[in-house]
């Protein structure tokens, strides 16, 4: 059906499964749609009478009749809810291996950051053939970033993390909106995807990032903020050691347990107290206002390349480059 000028072009391999559930949810409601409207003017004309006193034969019920009409949908809502539960977790949950990318909604852009360093606005350059995961978040108002042709959607929250991945299949140009009312430039808040060949987005990514990759800026504002004075890699600082954390779980002060993941980044960095790390002081300064939400990016990406299994990279990396995801985590 993605032929039909009424829809996008499908250029995702999770496009199919949304519209083949889209025509199904369609044909069934049409279905019993266009079958009550037919029997409603049938029994209207042929139960018809001129006479107005005339009184109708009892009706006494019809248990199978109650049975079809119960079942029948009952087993239609089933075979929905399976189908659509499938389909989203298929949305939901990207691969293991993803090609990442983070974007910020604006009023009235959308500004994505690729790793290497390269920024676009309104526009987004994807290989074809690879999975991408977008995280993105807001910096105003709630936003919705919205790819048509890919089938996939999700809000913009200010002071949260969301994320939507897609593996687009066909090569060209695709539209970006905005899919939540967000002021009076709502309507122009549109942009870009440029789907190229593999070789063809190498070269366009080797075409300069301009001040090194993302994790490579989020070092140098790690050491600029002092994070490093705090954040010692042995963990002897006033701050918990960052080595080797992304991606695991911490025990907080209170108790709890919390996933360190991008969103607990981002809040360690802007509200410190709230959740601080068992053994620690709540110490650490916030950044709110100081660092602007592509620079808590690029500090999340340093927090990840700290992973790494080669310990003197990684070392270094703790010691000479720790700033502002530094302090945020001072709490923790």
């Amino acid at each position: 059906m993605s032929h039909l000028s009424i829809i996008p072009a499908q250029a995702s391999t999770i496009a199919p499964q949304v519209d083949q559930l889209y025509w199904f949810i369609i044909g069934v409601t049409a279905f019993f749609g266009i079958l009550t409207s037919i029997l409603v003017v049938y029994f209207a004309v042929k139960y018809r009478t001129s006479d107005p006193l005339a009184v109708g034969a009892p009706i006494t019920g019809s248990i199978p009749l109650e049975l079809a009409w119960s079942i029948i949908p009952f087993l239609i809502s089933v075979v929905i809810f399976v189908w659509a539960s499938q389909v989203f977790f298929n949305i939901y949950r990207p691969p293991d291996q993803t090609l990442d990318i983070y974007a910020t909604g604006k009023r009235w852009m959308w500004k994505f950051q690729h790793l290497d360093g390269k920024a676009e606005i309104n526009e987004l350059h994807v290989p074809v053939g690879r999975p991408v995961k977008v995280t993105f978040t807001s910096e105003d108002v709630l936003h919705s970033l919205y790819f048509p042709a890919f089938r996939t959607k999700a809000d913009a929250i200010p002071g949260r993390y969301s994320s939507v991945w897609f593996d687009a299949t066909k090569v060209g140009d695709y539209h970006i909106f905005c899919a939540e009312y967000c002021g009076t430039r709502h309507s122009g808040m549109i942009g870009t995807v440029h789907v190229m060949e593999p070789v063809d987005y190498q070269a366009w990514l080797s075409g300069g990032g301009g001040g090194g990759t993302l994790a490579s800026r989020g070092e140098r504002l790690f050491s600029e903020l002092a994070c490093n004075t705090c954040h010692i890699t042995d963990g002897s600082g006033r701050g918990p050691s960052l080595h080797n954390k992304f991606g695991m779980q911490e025990q907080l002060a209170n108790g709890s347990v919390v996933n360190i993941d991008e969103t607990y980044v981002r809040e360690s960095i802007l509200t410190p107290q709230r959740k601080v790390v068992a053994g620690y002081q709540p110490v650490m300064p916030t950044f709110q206002g100081l660092v602007n939400e592509e620079n808590v990016m690029a500090l999340i990406e340093y927090v990840k390349s700290l992973r790494s299994s080669s310990g003197g990279t990684t070392a270094a990396a703790n010691t000479a480059a720790p700033s502002a995801v530094a302090p945020a985590q001072e709490n923790r």
